[in-house]
């Protein structure tokens, strides 16, 4: 967990592969409470230190995470999350050479909880979600393509199930049917920036994580 940003109201965070933002079934720490400790012990807080989630990604994707560390920022930033006022951008390390420069990918996908899966569905399947995604191509190596992604709608495993969808999973991706994992175990999906105004000081809120070396790889080989 490395803080990208900072003030009295937020703090955003470069979240690792295989860390989970908020508790589950497993038990592991999760970076909240990570978080918490931090903030306790930078500003010598007695008792406890408020931490509030505000979005998620999947415990194999890195990148950007936003949590809030006062109620009130916390409050309007779900209603900003809600209303698609924080915009979000993420990098993907797919399988095979995507041929179009960029393009829109629109499904109706159907996520099951009990095998932790979503799965492009008909628009006539009940509680399938109408999903839709533009890609466009960043470099383009030997095996793999760099995406950079916009979500439109925001869908559990969205990314991972449209791009496998077309054939192109993501790198290290085994659920979604990449052909092998990745040596840290996480997958090749970086959530790459996150844009919005400040719910409390009203200015433009524009933060990146770092590219994983296997994306600055590709992108200077395209260079060269």
């Amino acid at each position: 967990m490395t803080p990208l940003y900072e003030d009295n109201h937020i703090i955003i965070v470069n979240k690792l592969p295989g860390e989970i933002v908020q508790g589950d079934k497993t038990g592991d720490t999760p970076l909240s409470e990570t978080i918490k400790a931090y903030l306790k012990e930078k500003y010598n807080k007695p008792g406890n230190v408020f931490c509030g989630v505000v979005h998620r990604i999947d415990r194999p994707v890195g990148g950007v995470v936003a949590f809030a560390k006062t109620s009130k920022a916390l409050s309007r930033l779900n209603e900003m999350l809600r209303k698609g006022e924080i915009h979000k951008t993420y990098w993907a390390l797919v399988q095979g050479i995507v041929e179009q420069d960029s393009g829109r990918l629109e499904n109706y996908l159907l996520s099951n909880g009990r095998i932790n899966k979503t799965f492009v569905a008909d628009e006539t399947t009940p509680d399938a979600k109408r999903s839709i995604l533009d890609y466009r191509v960043l470099a383009r190596g030997e095996r793999y393509t760099l995406l950079e992604i916009n979500l439109l709608t925001g869908r559990k495993h969205q990314i991972r199930c449209q791009l496998a969808s077309i054939g192109h999973p993501i790198k290290g991706d085994l659920k979604y049917g990449a052909a092998r994992s990745n040596p840290d175990g996480g997958i090749s999906l970086l959530a790459r920036r996150i844009q919005f105004r400040h719910p409390v000081s009203k200015i433009d809120i524009d933060v990146m994580a770092p590219p994983y070396p296997e994306m600055e790889k590709i992108l200077l080989s395209s260079q060269s």
